[in-house]
């Protein structure tokens, strides 16, 4: 709910509160917004260069790169971060400009791959034998990037600890997810299957997530650390849960059941990220049931838009018992875990 000055006003006349305390509680308000980053087109400017620039450096690396050779790419890695590391002490300390700040430390993060792969190729740990080259970092899961990402964890946890800018928590989010891939050839090696790597996937998302909770329970979300370790973590075990494509219908029904568990979890924790996948699994298991089990049914179509109706009556029992049943979820959670919950919500 958005607050203005004439809200406080009216709650004046009410006699709820004096004049006086209106304007000193607006006062303080509006204190407190100056102090929360408002998204205008300024932060567009900021997110728009700083994820050119991060792109530049992963995403869209060329092959053309590699005739540097592994020294002069370790060269130009250093180089750029320690120009980065300069803007973000200049953005930081000297402006304090704290998103500007953040977007540069985190291009540093995102350089730490490239610096250490031709680090790796120069000192000829790097076999060139199969044609493997950075660009491929982003795109074929090869247990060779292991050393790649845990020094990339390394160097995001040691900067993140001393600038402490939630948009850093991005690349090492990232690097967890893709480490969810890397770890099973690197595990398992030639016997590294398809169902082995669903479960190392969701084994990973799940301490991903595991470990968001952590973070958002000792920051108690303020700045927000946790978004992008759920954004991951919950993708890394919702894609491995959804790809295990049991073959009985109750293994189906179960996942049904796990997403919209998913969907409370969101709702208590006020977390749209679950929410989101867990709409997804559910749509996807009804799907089934429309093309696959009553494929031919007259009444499902007519069943479903029942439950469509029941689900919006649903949400409209619950706007009106919102406060009393956010509530009573809460009550069943942890102490830490209902202080988060009463916070966010």
């Amino acid at each position: 709910m958005d607050i203005t000055r004439k809200h406080l006003d009216e709650a004046a006349s009410a006699g709820l509160i004096s004049p006086a305390q209106a304007g000193s509680l607006w006062d303080f308000l509006a204190a407190r917004g100056h102090e929360q980053a408002r998204f205008g087109f300024t932060h567009i400017l900021y997110y728009l260069g700083g994820l050119i620039a991060i792109g530049a450096m992963s995403l869209f690396m060329t092959l053309g790169w590699e005739s540097f050779g592994g020294w002069g790419l370790f060269a130009i890695a250093l180089s750029y971060a320690a120009a980065g590391l300069w803007l973000t002490e200049y953005f930081l300390r000297g402006k304090d400009l704290k998103i500007p700040a953040g977007i540069t430390a985190t291009f540093v993060i995102v350089l730490v791959p490239l610096a250490v792969y031709g680090l790796q190729h120069g000192l000829g740990f790097w076999p060139a034998q199969d044609g493997m080259a950075y660009r491929q970092y982003h795109e074929r899961v090869d247990w060779r990037w292991i050393i790649m990402e845990l020094s990339t964890l390394a160097c995001g946890a040691a900067l993140l600890w001393r600038y402490r800018l939630p948009f850093m928590v991005m690349p090492i989010a990232v690097t967890l997810w893709y480490m969810s891939m890397d770890l099973t050839p690197f595990l398992f090696g030639e016997d590294a299957t398809w169902d082995k790597r669903k479960a190392v996937s969701i084994v990973v998302g799940l301490a991903i997530t595991a470990l968001a909770l952590l973070v958002d329970v000792r920051s108690r979300r303020n700045p927000d650390f946790g978004f992008w370790l759920y954004l991951f973590g919950v993708m890394a075990f919702w894609g491995g849960l959804t790809m295990l494509d049991s073959k009985q219908e109750l293994g189906k029904f179960f996942y049904m059941l796990l997403n919209l568990g998913l969907i409370g979890l969101g709702a208590a924790l006020a977390r749209r990220v679950f929410v989101v996948f867990g709409g997804l699994g559910v749509a996807g298991y009804l799907g089934h049931l429309s093309y696959s089990v009553f494929k031919d049914s007259l009444l499902f179509p007519f069943a479903l838009t029942c439950i469509g109706l029941g689900i919006i009556a649903l949400g409209v029992l619950w706007q009106r018992h919102e406060a009393a049943i956010g509530t009573r979820l809460r009550g069943v959670l942890p102490a830490p875990l209902r202080e988060l919950a009463d916070n966010a919500a």
